[in-house]
């Protein structure tokens, strides 16, 4: 068993689209929260023009006179080159850290300044991670579908100074496409998309005939339309050696669901109690499948897992 590590909580960047006055109000309620690390920008579309980089930066200054750590996220799917260009800006922003979320912002980054490696790059094995460490890497998180298993054994051979996050909660990017399914639902095009993510606050909920919750829209981001939450193996994280747990911004009761997970790293409550904290905090019902290495729309408990 690794040495236990004191876990910190990152807040991911925010994936939805809400308007300029609610942004600023949130990350200003951000601030006086105990999340030690904050993901600022947009990853998902390049359309969603409410927040630009200078306002980005500004939100990044007051959180790090707050105490937190501050890293800009670069955009995952890039399509032009306006995308290209807004890339380029974030990697040269020389102030604050970047999280690489494709190859192209690995490559700005790479030999010049430690940056963190995204979980859409797509690091499964041990020469990956070595590899990216020798970019300068100098945190990477894992993919959301990896499991626990997995991540344990690359923990065990991971390079020295390397730190391991964890999307430990929110709704899971699943995918991402050219096409923007948000807009399509409404028959608009996506050039004339009407920023029709801004009707939804936290995605837009796709079900079956059956009408069973199958995913979330976002834009050209598709969801799981359950939460994935791992609040209650924290200590387990812990003992692999994780250092960052990753919640990811939901419209409503964020303060409390970093509060829950602040509890729980510190042991005030119960891997039972902070889950059964958490149930009335989430906009759907968990999941945790993933980290066990089953379907990742189960809800499984460690006794129940064979």
């Amino acid at each position: 068993m690794m040495k236990r590590c004191a876990m910190k909580i990152s807040l991911g960047p925010l994936l939805y689209y809400w308007r300029r006055d609610a942004i600023f109000s949130f990350y200003d309620d951000v601030a006086a929260t105990p999340v030690d690390v904050v993901y600022l920008g947009e990853t998902v579309c390049s359309r969603r023009r409410e927040i630009r980089l200078s306002d980005w930066l500004d939100i990044a200054k007051n959180l790090r006179a707050a105490g937190k750590e501050v890293v800009l996220s670069s955009q995952v799917l890039l399509e032009s080159g306006s995308d290209v260009s807004a890339m380029q800006k974030i990697t040269a922003n020389g102030d604050f850290l970047v999280e690489a979320n494709d190859m192209g912002a690995v490559r700005g980054l790479a030999g010049t300044l430690p940056f963190v490696a995204g979980p859409h790059l797509n690091i499964y094995n041990l020469g990956s991670l070595q590899w990216m460490a020798s970019l300068g890497a100098s945190r990477w998180v894992m993919p959301l579908e990896m499991k626990r298993d997995d991540l344990s054994l690359l923990q065990q051979g991971r390079p020295a100074g390397l730190a391991t996050e964890v999307f430990a909660y929110g709704r899971m990017p699943l995918a991402f496409s050219a096409r923007c399914f948000t807009a399509r639902q409404r028959n608009l095009p996506k050039d004339d998309c009407r920023f029709s993510c801004l009707d939804h606050l936290d995605g837009l909920m796709l079900r079956t005939r059956e009408r069973e919750e199958f995913l979330v829209l976002n834009g050209t981001q598709t969801q799981s339309a359950r939460v994935y939450n791992l609040v209650d193996v924290l200590d387990d994280m812990r003992d692999i050696g994780v250092d960052v747990v990753r919640l990811s911004p939901q419209a409503g009761h964020m303060k409390e669901v970093i509060a829950v997970f602040d509890a729980a790293r510190h042991g005030r409550l119960t891997p039972q109690e902070a889950l059964a904290r958490m149930q009335p905090l989430m906009p759907e019902q968990g999941c945790n499948g993933y980290w066990y290495g089953r379907p990742g729309m189960e809800q499984l408990t460690p006794a129940v897992v064979v």
